[in-house]
């Protein structure tokens, strides 16, 4: 298996747990927040939606820095939105792997804030990363719906919510 066939397989695998719990998102919640220093509910399942775009972003780009590029998240504010987007941008990534130059993976990749530096790293770390950072928001996710007294579904097996 090549790393790009490994990456193929685990994002075809964190879709399925990422499906799960951005459906469990509550329409009357998006603007709830577990503490004033919290993201909103809207704005955690909003960048969990988006995270397969980082994907392309990685592999045909040699950094984002923020004060070039703003980040503005789309303004999503229903569920069922919210799982369009995510599928639109898991196709995205799936393409973008799918196309992706194996040779470009050990260059180098920047993340920044103008002369603020917050990581430089090759290509391949950063999406490994990436995929990281799609399995922590979600757990963030199911800490927020644990704490809206919604069931929560298992990743990698049975949550407490469900029987095994």
């Amino acid at each position: 298996m090549t790393i790009m066939q490994a990456f193929q397989q685990e994002l075809e695998n964190e879709a399925v747990v990422t499906r799960k719990m951005l459906t469990l998102v509550p329409n009357d919640k998006y603007q709830w927040k577990p503490h004033s220093k919290s993201m909103t509910l809207q704005q955690l399942a909003t960048h969990i939606a988006e995270l397969p775009t980082w994907i392309g972003m990685v592999l045909y780009t040699d950094e984002l820095d923020f004060s070039v590029h703003p980040y503005s998240p789309k303004i999503i504010d229903n569920t069922a939105d919210l799982i369009r987007y995510f599928e639109t941008s898991l196709e995205e990534g799936r393409r973008d792997l799918k196309n992706a130059d194996t040779e470009s993976l050990g260059k180098n990749w920047t993340l920044r804030n103008g002369e603020q530096i917050y990581t430089v790293e090759t290509k391949q770390s950063f999406l490994r990363s990436t995929f990281s950072q799609i399995i922590h928001h979600r757990a963030q996710l199911g800490v927020y719906l644990r704490l809206l007294d919604i069931p929560i579904p298992g990743s990698y097996g049975p949550s407490a919510d469900e029987h095994m």
